[in-house]
């Protein structure tokens, strides 16, 4: 396959998303993270790792994370009240695919990710940090960009260099494209996580290769995906995007 020059920065969505997708941040003291996450999920994989049951065919949030930190503040509870208004596209965008009529992943996600990413002013409510991710989640439309450069679900393999130049390319940064391993020797890996950077002005950035999996570690893929053989996805081992369940 190869990317036309369509894919280069130079649409007005990606002209928006290199100069900034909100205004940027006020501050009153240096962040302790130098970069937000935002993570793709695709249903289809995840829910056959975790024998959940869904038919939702696009990908979805799995939530907006600062680069350092977790739980920052255990008093900050979670509060669905405030985010009444964006229940319709969170329950569309960033659902909970292993319970679907409840508010425990977003709590999760808030208690976690939304407590740290909440030392930005910009983000320093729930109802800031669930709006600004899914603003970037829409304007940043991976699964408009990958079906528009015929990266689709499919029962046939892709090679992973073929997903990575799409996304790549298009953006104009890298991204973290992440795989299910069946084991060591499978004769493929899954798509399962997508993620795009962003620095604390919404710019978009690259993403690290490199996972920190050392104990104690602020980042640890198996331990936030709550699965097991989770990781960046090997360069050589062709690539399966299941079609929906």
């Amino acid at each position: 396959m190869e990317c036309s020059k369509d894919m280069k920065l130079s649409s007005p969505l990606l002209l928006f998303l290199a100069v900034g997708l909100s205004s940027a941040f006020v501050l009153s003291s240096p962040l302790p993270w130098p970069k937000l996450i935002l993570t793709h999920s695709w249903p289809s994989s995840f829910c056959s790792i975790e024998h959940c049951e869904s038919n939702i065919s696009h990908w979805t949030l799995h939530g907006l994370w600062p680069s350092k930190g977790a739980f920052c503040n255990s008093s900050w509870h979670f509060n669905s009240s405030e985010i009444q208004d964006l229940l319709p596209d969170l329950k569309i965008s960033w659902p909970d695919l292993e319970n679907p009529f409840s508010t425990e992943f977003w709590k999760y996600e808030w208690h976690k990710h939304g407590t740290c990413a909440a030392k930005a002013v910009s983000l320093n409510s729930q109802h800031k940090y669930f709006s600004k991710a899914l603003e970037l989640y829409h304007k940043v439309d991976l699964n408009g960009i990958l079906k528009k450069f015929n990266i689709i679900p499919s029962e046939n393999y892709y090679t992973f260099a073929e997903i990575e130049k799409v996304i790549d390319t298009f953006y104009g940064f890298t991204s973290k494209i992440q795989c299910y391993h069946q084991s060591k020797n499978a004769e493929f890996q899954t798509l399962g996580q997508i993620e795009i950077c962003f620095n604390p002005d919404f710019n978009l950035m690259d993403c690290e290769k490199q996972e920190t999996l050392s104990k104690g570690a602020w980042y640890n893929p198996v331990a936030v995906d709550k699965t097991s053989g989770l990781s960046v996805c090997d360069q050589n081992t062709p690539v399966y995007y299941p079609p929906p369940l």
